[in-house]
């Protein structure tokens, strides 16, 4: 039998008993694990394509011919396809690139004093790297929510990353999504040492500048080990393996909070879900819906460990429940409760907050149009959710006249001499001299 959630009183627990149910299956730091994907990429920046293929056989059992897909596959993957799942994908991305075209940034021009302009431009990042986990599941969503932005950002090049199945081939819905989305290049490797060739270049997989993507414990730990390396790619945030959080009161429907947290344990055995409610006749309830669902849900071996970490949590109060919420940071938060936009304006921490009872999490994976890629690990403190913004840098430009310098070079030259850096004070005070 697939394990259940148990249930806890939150006020009952002790602070290491509360530490120990909010932990996530899947620590961050894994000194092991991080020498193994240390070792992997090591072995990509020094072989290139042979290592590449070598790993793919060892870690994945695949014999890969060319590790890029080639313009057949790509033109093939439609047929491939269903009409409902090609209207579905339509669908999606209109939705998406909707919902990210609002986000489009502008540049900006101020003049502080007279004479004095400091203006900030947009422009893309020149090459991405999009990485689509395939593992559990493959996963052509994310490849709409990294495909479509960087297209709309008009980044010159589009790489993309995707494990290959047994027979060496990409999901076809990952293809069609990759070529609706005009990604330029779409290689056959999955794991760290897909970020390891997106990070160091090999003969066939181009270089790139920044990493986006979710991903398994190897990925995670790959983006951050190549973002470190001097010259390294940035990666897009911290995105491991999902999480979601459920508040809910006497008026959320158990099958729908039920739903909800299978929604993302069925994502990987890593997975993590939690339900924060009022009263222990709701988790009761919340129980036998789960149990009710897992006798015809697929995936139970994957369900029996993700949930085996779950927890339903018994608060007293809407106020402790966004307490613990906050304290969590989940990548998903759903609001199930009366009034969710009031409560969610007391949320702090949280990748996406899903309002109501007909705003289920799967919406957000794939069609109302924000992006899925979320912080994890608590990274919502301080990170946010992947948006159009971040295919773009930011350059500061500065422009100042004859009278803009004069009437800021004794400032400067005060501040750069309060720091002893006399040159400094020089370069504003020489040119203030009349003969020049």
């Amino acid at each position: 039998m697939t394990a259940i959630p148990p249930v806890y009183r939150w006020n009952a627990l002790d602070e290491s008993q509360r530490a120990s149910v909010l932990e996530r299956l899947a620590a961050p730091a894994d000194p092991a694990l991080e020498a193994r994907v240390k070792d992997i990429m090591d072995r990509v920046r020094a072989g290139g394509d042979r290592a590449l293929r070598e790993l793919e056989a060892e870690l994945d059992g695949v014999e890969l011919g060319e590790i890029e897909a080639g313009e057949s596959e790509i033109a093939d993957a439609a047929a491939l396809l269903s009409g409902q799942q090609r209207e579905a994908i339509h669908a999606a991305l209109d939705n998406i690139r909707s919902c990210h075209e609002a986000q489009r940034p502008t540049d900006s021009r101020t003049e502080p004093v007279p004479g004095v302009v400091c203006e900030q431009r947009y422009r893309p990042l020149e090459a991405v790297g999009l990485y689509v986990p395939s593992g559990a599941a493959p996963l052509p969503s994310t490849a709409m929510m990294l495909a479509a932005p960087a297209q709309l950002a008009g980044c010159p090049q589009r790489i993309l990353c995707a494990p290959p199945a047994a027979d060496g081939s990409i999901n076809p819905a990952i293809l069609y999504v990759a070529g609706l989305c005009e990604v330029h290049r779409i290689f056959k490797l999955g794991g760290a040492q897909a970020v390891a060739a997106m990070a160091y270049g090999t003969e066939s997989v181009p270089r790139v500048d920044k990493i986006f993507g979710p991903g398994s414990r190897w990925v995670a730990a790959a983006k951050q080990l190549a973002a470190m390396q001097p010259g390294g790619p940035a990666q897009d945030l911290p995105a491991g393996p999902t999480e979601a959080m459920v508040i809910a009161d006497r008026s959320a429907d158990p099958e729908f909070v039920a739903l909800d947290l299978l929604s993302q344990a069925e994502h990987g055995e890593d997975a993590h879900v939690l339900l924060l409610c009022l009263d222990e006749r709701l988790a009761t309830a919340v129980q036998e819906a789960i149990a009710g669902q897992l006798r015809t849900l697929p995936r139970t071996d994957v369900l029996e460990k993700s949930l085996s970490a779950g927890a339903l949590l018994v608060v007293d109060s809407l106020e402790d429940a966004v307490e613990v919420a906050n304290r969590y940071a989940p990548e998903h938060l759903l609001l199930q409760v009366a009034n969710p936009r009031a409560l969610a304006a007391e949320i702090r921490n949280a990748g996406a907050v899903f309002l109501g009872p007909w705003s289920p999490e799967s919406s957000g994976d794939y069609c109302n149009g924000a992006n899925h890629v979320l912080p994890t690990y608590g990274s919502a403190r301080w990170a946010s959710g992947l948006g159009l913004i971040d295919f773009y840098k930011r350059i500061s430009v500065q422009e100042l006249s004859r009278e803009g310098l004069e009437s800021i070079a004794g400032s400067i030259a005060v501040l750069a001499r309060t720091e002893g850096l006399e040159a400094h004070a020089r370069a504003a005070e020489v040119r203030r001299r009349p003969e020049r």
